[in-house]
């Protein structure tokens, strides 16, 4: 994590806080945290608004007595660049994150109209004295704009959770050399299963998996600076959808849990997921991932590999289907699973046993399940 986005003051400058009352809502790259006041008084001054990105460490607020001096000097806020994060002092009547602005020749009333309107000013040419940025230049830019390009709904800043995922499955992608296995799998057993011990399907697959990548240790592995590590633990990461992005909580040593237990986990980390409240450790220390998007009805799709893990697991919906057996065409509950990975890690007939065994396992197989 290098930085953070504040999502909501809790209180307002001026306003008494005790020590411990919850003061701002920060986001983090992978869930949301309530910072609370390290001591009694009254919030003095604000330094970072709702929705500005800070890098880890940067001072957001001071807290002091009511009539304590804070010079000018001491209220500064990191602001991170394209190279590093610089210290800039914040003056009261220049907001922070239009203070680049100030380096542009404009006037104030084409400033206003850029800030309202979301302009970056150095896209424009003034007409004015000196090449001055005025009123209408911006007028003329936005009806422009507004005939050239479509009508823009509303805009939505990319930061905290979209943002990161964004940036790792970019890099995954472009990194690691995707290949994709796809199998159909029968799921009557599975079905009497999910009856008879009252369990979801994603626990089974996350059981399922488990216990094939006990059997196949070369897919439980990551590559890093050219050496392969394969792991000892089983850490299964099961994809959640929030409101404020993708979550990928993990169940650790899911080799050593039986179906129900893993189930009940699954249910708890996805609750906590949408809520908000994942501690640090239940979001990391993943050596494996499966994403589900079967309940929304999708027959199958080609996931990303979550880094720096080397396969991930993509399950469809169930849906009954023209099978044939035996010569014989009858119908079945099938499922579609596709296997993204890394083959520069896995070669293509390790990860088909390695998916076949998932295969066996969720069609009845499952004898050796603790």
């Amino acid at each position: 994590m290098k930085t953070g986005t504040v999502i909501e003051w809790l209180k307002k400058e001026g306003q008494e806080v005790d020590k411990g009352e919850l003061v701002v809502e920060v986001l983090s790259e992978k869930t949301t945290y309530d910072i609370e006041a390290p001591a009694a008084g009254v919030l003095r001054f604000i330094l970072v608004d709702a929705g500005s990105e800070v890098p880890v460490g940067a001072t957001l607020a001071f807290v002091g007595d009511p009539d304590e001096e804070i010079s000018a000097e001491e209220i500064k806020v990191e602001t991170p660049t394209a190279d590093a994060a610089i210290e800039i002092v914040r003056a009261k009547e220049v907001p922070t994150p239009f203070a680049a602005e100030e380096r542009v020749l404009a006037s104030p009333a084409a400033k206003r109209l850029a800030r309202e309107h979301g302009v970056d000013l150095t896209q424009i040419s003034g007409t004015g004295p000196s090449g001055r940025i005025v009123e209408d230049d911006l007028k003329r830019f936005l009806d422009y704009r507004a005939q050239s390009l479509p009508k823009v709904r509303e805009v939505l800043p990319l930061t905290g959770i979209r943002k990161t995922t964004a940036e790792r499955l970019a890099s995954s992608f472009q990194t690691a050399p995707h290949s994709f296995l796809i199998v159909e799998v029968e799921t009557t057993k599975a079905a009497q299963l999910r009856k008879a011990r009252c369990v979801s399907y994603t626990s089974i697959l996350t059981s399922a998996i488990a216990q094939a990548l006990s059997e196949h240790r070369i897919v439980n592995s990551r590559l890093v600076n050219g050496k392969l590590q394969v792991f000892e633990d089983i850490n299964i990461g099961v994809a959640v959808s929030t409101e404020k992005g993708l979550l990928v909580p993990v169940i650790t040593h899911a080799d050593k849990k039986r179906v129900e237990e893993i189930s009940v986990e699954l249910e708890e980390l996805a609750e906590k997921a949408r809520q908000g409240k994942l501690l640090r450790e239940q979001l990391t220390g993943g050596t494996f991932t499966l994403t589900n998007l079967g309940m929304f009805a999708v027959d199958q799709f080609l996931p990303i590999i979550n880094p720096p893990e080397c396969a991930i697991l993509a399950a469809g919906r169930i849906a009954e289907k023209p099978v044939v057996i035996d010569k014989k065409i009858e119908i079945k509950s099938m499922m579609s699973l596709t296997l993204a990975y890394d083959h520069r890690i896995i070669d293509g007939a390790p990860a088909a046993k390695f998916l076949g065994r998932i295969k066996e396992i969720i069609e009845g197989k499952f004898k050796k399940e603790k």
